[in-house]
C-alpha cells in the first residue's frame, strides 16, 4: 500500500497559486499588450517553476519495498533494508550506503511546531474543582499519547526506522539506493527560463 506524505500547508497554497496564475494567464492572453504581458507571463512562470519545484513535487512516498524521496531535483528509491538509521532536526535524515544521508524535503519540523509539539506533551494542570475539558475515548486518548513531544517529522520518522527493521526481520536483501532526476521538475525551470528569454526578446 502506498503512503505518501508532504507538508500539508506548502501543497495547498501552491495549488491556490496555480488556480491564481491559470486565471492571470487567461487575463495577460486575452488582453496581451505587447511586451508588458511578455514580461508579466514571464514573472508568474518564473514563479510557478518555483512554487512547483519547493511546494507541490516535494513529498515521502512509503511503498511495499521501498521508501521514495522526492526533493526538487531528484529522487531517490531507497530498499527498506538499505535504512541504517534514522534521525530527525529540522529535516528527516536518513542514513544508508554506509554513511551516505537522505535528506527528505518534507515533512519538515519547525521550531514552531517542535515547541508545540512540547506543550502538548506537558502535563496538565487542573483549574478549579470541575475538569472544563472532554473526555477523550481510549482510542483517542491512545493517539494523542503516541504524537505526545513529536512533531508530525518525528512520527514519520519513526515509520520508516519501524518499516526497516520489518524489512531486516524478514531478511530482505539491502540494495544500493537509485537516484533519477525530476524531468518534470526540470522541464518546469527550462520552460521558466523560455519564458524569460522571450520576455528578453520582445523587448
Amino acid at each position: 500500500m502506498k503512503q505518501t506524505y508532504r507538508s500539508r500547508t506548502a501543497f495547498v497554497l501552491g495549488w491556490v497559486w496555480l488556480a491564481f496564475v491559470a486565471f492571470n494567464v487567461w487575463d495577460l492572453i486575452a488582453h496581451y499588450t505587447g511586451q508588458a504581458s511578455m514580461v508579466a507571463l514571464a514573472v508568474l512562470g518564473a514563479l510557478t517553476a518555483l512554487v512547483y519545484v519547493v511546494a507541490l513535487r516535494p513529498a515521502t512516498v512509503f511503498t511495499e519495498g521501498e521508501l521514495v524521496g522526492r526533493n526538487p531535483l531528484r529522487t531517490t528509491y531507497l530498499p527498506w533494508a538499505s535504512v541504517e538509521d534514522v534521525t530527525v532536526s529540522h529535516s528527516i535524515n536518513v542514513e544508508h550506503g554506509g554513511g551516505r544521508v537522505l535528506r527528505l524535503w518534507t515533512p519538515m519540523s519547525t521550531a514552531r511546531e517542535r515547541a508545540k509539539a512540547q506543550r502538548r506533551s506537558a502535563p496538565r494542570q487542573q483549574r478549579g474543582r470541575y475538569r472544563t475539558e472532554p473526555t477523550l475515548s481510549r482510542s483517542e486518548q491512545a493517539a494523542v499519547d503516541a504524537f505526545a513531544g513529536k512533531t508530525h517529522a518525528d512520527w514519520v520518522g519513526e515509520q520508516i526506522r519501524d518499516r526497516a527493521e520489518a524489512a531486516r526481520r524478514r531478511d530482505e536483501e539491502a540494495t544500493p539506493a537509485r537516484v533519477t532526476w525530476s524531468y518534470d521538475a526540470i522541464a518546469a525551470v527550462v520552460a521558466a527560463v523560455a519564458l524569460v528569454v522571450a520576455a528578453i526578446l520582445a523587448g
